[in-house]
């Protein structure tokens, strides 16, 4: 996983997490995650890009234990600080430290959309998971990632209208800026993502795009509006299969 501006913005970053994350992560995504893992039984899990540990240390609560790789120093330096015990590595997504089945879970929660060799970094999740493993996910879906412009078209009242997008089959970076963060992104038709995952031989077991909760507040409106989260959860067939 390149860096792509994390570097120079993870100050930033770690104080908009906070302990809980950003809306979109402690009011939806987080339990669109979570309900997935709470019924299995994994003892050692992987946490590609875990950037300050938050999700790390929700895996442990359900006691998982946990790694976290991440390519950011600042990044592991605070999840060190903020969880002594917890177990955190510099590395690269795409040149994994690791044996072949060393993890049962590996997890990728919002760290796809940050790698350029995004192939490579698949091809090394599968190659750490066990037979009869899961690869859980969490990534931007592919229609808010091709927005045109800022997305959002507004009216003279400043009301959102309605969002656009374009060159949608056109994979692409861009300069996403917000609140002193300011970090590349790319953009991927969601069959580029499914392709690299069955090239791997994996299995999709679970598919949703979770929405907000109904609230009837202007950002939850947002979310329902355009679909922002995909979660996908794929199993590495057991040997015997």
């Amino acid at each position: 996983m390149q860096n792509n501006g994390w570097d120079r913005s993870a100050q930033a970053w770690i104080a908009d997490m906070g302990e809980e994350g950003d809306w979109g992560r402690r009011t939806f995504l987080d339990e669109a995650m979570l309900s997935r893992l709470r019924s299995g039984s994994f003892y050692r899990a992987l946490d590609v890009g875990c950037g300050e540990g938050r999700f790390c240390r929700k895996l442990q609560s359900l006691g998982i234990a946990t790694t976290g790789i991440d390519p950011t120093e600042a990044l592991l330096t605070e999840a060190r600080r903020r969880n002594p015990s917890g177990t955190y590595t510099n590395a690269a997504a795409e040149q994994l430290p690791f044996a072949d089945g060393a993890f049962d879970l590996v997890v990728s929660y919002l760290s796809l959309i940050d790698m350029e060799l995004y192939e490579k970094a698949i091809a090394e999740m599968t190659r750490v998971l066990a037979p009869g493993g899961t690869l859980l996910v969490a990534n931007l879906t592919s229609l808010s990632t091709a927005k045109a412009g800022n997305g959002w078209q507004y009216d003279l009242l400043g009301k959102p209208k309605h969002f656009t997008i374009d060159h949608y089959l056109e994979p692409r970076s861009s300069l996403e800026s917000w609140r002193g963060i300011h970090i590349r992104n790319w953009h991927r038709p969601l069959s580029d993502y499914m392709r690299q995952f069955l090239v791997q031989g994996l299995v999709l077991t679970h598919f949703d795009e979770p929405a907000p909760p109904a609230d009837g507040s202007h950002t939850a409106d947002k979310y329902r509006r355009v679909p922002w989260f995909v979660v996908m959860e794929w199993r590495k067939p057991a040997s015997t299969e």
